[in-house]
């Protein structure tokens, strides 16, 4: 790269560039920081300032940064094959490998992937592939899909009206038609003083209510991430995913799990269907496929689906000029063999997991603090007003962000979902550095309760 000083970065950086999901007002008065290399858990500034990444990139860099064999895979793949297509009847064997490694990890019956290069364009897939698979089964009338709210699914315009994020629907003239969403499983918002599992029952029921309001015929669908990632942390009731399931097969119904985000050990297990017991007919997959290393998705078919495409399907006319990228794929086949050869998926489990939640436990007695929620390395940190009457910030996300930025000030990422702070660290973490994150939340959280009396004016 050019030798730049850093105001000369942020000079480029705001007369040309422009940042998904930004106020681009608010960061030309700011300034970016500039992210300039990376190693393990930790991110150095063009300041040289040593940044602990509380986030794992964006939820994805599971195996952590600086990981010779991913660049290594990489550089032999672009040596031999650096890339190839999948139309016109050809394939690439790392493709073809990958595909068939993802159906040996994947929950029972999912023995069919179709590529694609992030989860929005995966998700925009399982859409076209669900009506497809109902207009050949003969009852093309079936294409709503029911979501939930603060779902997130991606943000093209497909996935962002399967997802239930408002904010996104404000934008654009609102959702799709044929996208239905329901309230969110979402215990300590909606019923705190209720058992949870009774909670989860009837949160299922919200499923149930909405596809007889709807009518069952015209249902093909319902959506789900096994914990709601962007969405809050939102950890489901006890009961609540069995609930689901009895219902989609009552009514006949295929059951969509996006485990973009919880996908590849981020619960403690290869896939959040696994920790919660779901069966998927379709899943959605990415992020740490490739622990972020290079743009890859999957889109995991059961034999439900799967057999219909094949035996009556003709052209799926669907597909990506960078579909099942050769390069991509060789390097999420080693990122999976990493995790198999460093057992991170166990690690998070049995080790750091519980650490985490353990040190996190202790900020429930914090005045800012009315839940700590989480599972495997993937935690939530419910801010509120006053804890004896249950009342949120308002407006809502004003305390988080500021929250967050003391935490980017203190040089560890932790996300702000509205007044949720967020947690979701490489699985290659130590415990000193769970210790250092903890630590610094706590310190953000008291910059943040001395700064109320003007925040809140």
């Amino acid at each position: 790269m050019p030798d730049r000083t850093t105001d000369a970065w942020r000079h480029l950086d705001a007369a040309h560039h422009l940042h998904p999901f930004t106020d681009y007002k608010a960061l030309a008065a700011e300034g970016s920081r500039i992210i300039v290399r990376a190693d393990g858990c930790s991110l150095w500034d063009s300041e040289g300032t040593e940044i602990l990444d509380g986030m794992a990139g964006l939820w994805c860099v599971n195996v952590g940064y600086g990981r010779d064999e991913l660049v290594q895979a990489a550089a032999r793949q672009m040596s031999e094959l650096p890339y190839y297509n999948l139309f016109f009847k050809t394939a690439t064997r790392p493709a073809i490998e990958l595909a068939s490694r993802l159906a040996d990890l994947a929950p029972p019956g999912l023995d069919h992937a179709f590529f694609a290069n992030s989860g929005s364009e995966a998700n925009d897939t399982i859409i076209r592939m669900v009506r497809q698979y109902w207009a050949l089964e003969g009852h093309p009338e079936r294409r709503v899909i029911i979501g939930r709210q603060n779902g997130y699914h991606g943000s093209t315009v497909a996935a962002a009206s399967m997802g239930g994020m408002s904010a996104m629907h404000k934008q654009g003239g609102g959702t799709l038609p044929d996208f239905h969403h329901i309230r969110e499983p979402h215990h300590f918002k909606y019923a705190q003083d209720q058992d949870p599992e009774a909670f989860g029952r009837e949160a299922a029921g919200w499923l149930e209510e909405a596809i007889q309001a709807i009518g069952p015929e015209r249902v093909a669908a319902f959506v789900g991430e096994p914990v709601q990632g962007a969405g809050g942390l939102i950890v489901p009731p006890p009961g609540y995913w069995a609930e689901i399931q009895r219902i989609c097969s009552k009514h006949d119904i295929l059951l969509i799990v996006d485990e973009v985000i919880c996908g590849f050990g981020r619960t403690g297990q290869w896939f959040g269907s696994q920790t919660f017991d779901i069966r998927p007919d379709i899943m959605t997959l990415a992020k740490g496929l490739s622990s972020g290393y290079l743009p890859i998705a999957a889109v995991m078919v059961g034999q439900r689906i799967g057999r219909t495409l094949v035996e009556k399907g003709g052209e799926f006319v669907h597909g990506f000029t960078y579909s099942g990228h050769p390069t991509a794929c060789a390097v999420a086949l080693e990122t999976l063999s990493i995790m198999e050869r460093e057992r991170l998926v166990e690690r998070v489990r049995d080790d750091v997991g519980p650490y985490l939640m353990e040190r996190l436990g202790a900020l429930r007695e914090h005045p800012l603090v009315g839940e700590v929620r989480g599972v495997g390395l993937m935690a939530g940190v419910e801010l509120i007003r006053d804890k004896t009457a249950h009342a949120f910030f308002s407006p809502v996300g004003k305390v988080g962000t500021r929250c967050r930025d003391h935490c980017f000030n203190n040089n560890v990422i932790i996300r702000a979902v509205a007044d949720t702070m967020v947690l979701s660290p490489p699985l290659v973490i130590t415990p000193a550095q769970i210790d250092h994150m903890v630590d610094t939340l706590t310190r953000s959280l008291d910059q943040t309760e001395q700064d109320l009396p003007t925040l809140m004016a």
